[in-house]
C-alpha cells in the first residue's frame, strides 16, 4: 500500500504524484523508498516510455525532507547518511525521460528530485528556495545539482538568501531552471502532453539521448559529490541549534523574484 507516493499508468506515460499535500508533499523514509522502488520498475516497465513527477494539491510540488525524519550520522565527518541521495531517477538508473510539473513550493531536499529530471513545466504558482543556510545547515548536494541547471550567480544567491527569496516562475523561466510556464493550473496536463510526445518517438533512440545527456554531468557531479560528505558534517549546525532556528521561523516574511 501506497504511503505518500501514487503512481497511474496510461499510454506510454507514468505520473509519479508526491502525494502528503497536508505536509506539503514533504519526504519521510517511506515516501524515499516507494520513490526507490517506482523509478526501479519502470527499469523493466516497457509499457512505461515517459514519466511525469509531480505533487499533489496546489501549495507544494515537495517541501524538502520531513522535518520529523531522523537519521543518525556517523562520527566521521567524510560520512554522511543521507536518505535522498537515492530518491531520484538517475539515481536508480532508470533512463527514460522524466518531466517535473512543479505547482506551488519547491525547496530544499526537492532539488533531488528536480536535479535529475529532463526538464521542468511550471504553474504561475511555482517557486523555487533552498532554506538550508537560514536553519544552520549546508547546501551541498541541492547547489550541486542545481548548478547544472541554473548560472553560478542564480544558483549561490538561491543558497546563500535561504528562506528569505524565492524565485518565481518567471524568473526560473529567464535563467533556464524551467522550460515553460503554463496557464493557471495547467502544469501537469502541459507535462503531461509533452511527455506523451516523447514517449512516441523510438524507444531506444530517446532512452540514448537521455544516457547521452546524463553522462555529460555525471563525472562532474560525481567529483563534487564526494566533497559533500564533510562539507556536511563540519558546517552542519548541531541539531538541536537547527531546531531552534526552524522553530523560530517567521512565515510569511520573504522576497519573491
Amino acid at each position: 500500500m501506497s504511503l505518500g507516493v501514487r503512481v497511474d499508468k496510461g499510454s506510454g506515460v507514468a505520473v509519479v504524484t508526491l502525494d502528503r499535500p497536508g505536509r506539503l508533499n514533504a519526504l519521510d523514509l517511506a515516501m524515499a523508498g516507494e520513490l526507490a522502488d517506482a523509478w526501479r520498475e519502470f527499469r523493466h516497465d516497457d509499457a512505461v516510455r515517459a514519466v511525469v513527477l509531480t505533487g499533489a494539491g496546489e501549495r507544494a510540488f515537495c517541501s524538502g525532507i520531513d522535518r520529523d525524519v531522523v537519521v543518525p550520522q556517523p562520527s566521521s565527518p567524510y560520512m554522511v547518511d543521507d536518505p535522498l541521495l537515492g530518491v531520484g531517477p538517475k539515481a536508480n538508473g532508470l533512463w527514460k525521460p522524466v518531466v517535473a510539473a512543479v505547482c506551488g513550493v519547491a525547496c530544499g531536499g526537492a532539488f533531488y528530485l528536480l536535479g535529475e529530471c529532463e526538464f521542468l513545466v511550471a504553474d504561475p504558482t511555482a517557486c523555487f528556495f533552498d532554506p538550508h543556510t537560514t536553519y544552520g545547515m549546508v547546501s551541498a548536494y541541492e547547489s550541486m545539482l542545481m548548478a547544472a541547471r541554473m548560472p553560478y550567480g542564480e544558483v549561490a544567491r538561491m543558497a546563500l538568501m535561504g528562506a528569505a527569496e524565492r524565485i518565481g516562475a518567471r524568473r526560473a523561466l529567464e535563467i533556464g531552471l524551467v522550460s515553460e510556464v503554463t496557464e493557471p493550473g495547467g502544469a501537469l496536463d502541459a507535462a503531461v502532453a509533452r511527455a506523451t510526445v516523447i514517449a512516441g518517438y523510438p524507444r531506444a533512440a530517446v532512452e540514448g539521448t537521455v544516457r547521452a545527456l546524463w553522462a555529460s554531468r555525471e563525472a562532474s557531479l560525481a567529483a563534487l559529490f564526494a566533497q559533500a560528505p564533510h562539507l556536511v558534517a563540519l558546517g552542519n549546525a548541531p541539531a538541536g541549534r537547527q531546531a531552534e532556528l526552524f522553530g523560530g521561523r517567521r512565515r510569511g516574511e520573504f522576497r519573491t523574484r
